[in-house]
């Protein structure tokens, strides 16, 4: 993140050591540490929920598109299927009495 070598952490501490002095240097480098995992913390429940908040949106985005997508494919079968549409659509043919078929008589 900061691209911090060992060289430039051993000079931190040599400074740290020269302006603090052996006795308040590790009480303060324990607090650091602690604050520093506090604001690690922090930053991941953070992450972490905006992550969720993002996950969240697209998931209602996509059943939002599903639920579009269903109602066309839903209104088209009712269109497709409602009797009068169907009757307006394609009338009953009317008997032909030249194609039927004549009774034979029993003798």
């Amino acid at each position: 993140m900061f691209d911090i070598g060992f060289t430039e952490l051993a000079l931190l501490a040599i400074i740290g050591l020269l302006v603090l002095g052996p006795e308040r240097l590790p009480r303060v480098a324990r607090s650091a540490g602690i604050y520093l995992r506090k604001a690690r913390s922090a930053w991941f429940n953070l992450r972490q929920s905006i992550e969720q908040e993002l996950a969240a949106e697209d998931l209602k985005r996509a059943i939002g598109d599903v639920r579009k997508e269903a109602d066309a494919v839903s209104d088209t079968i009712n269109r497709e299927l409602d009797p009068k549409a169907l009757l307006a659509e394609k009338p009953a043919p009317a008997p032909n009495p030249e194609s039927t078929p004549e009774p034979e008589a029993d003798d």
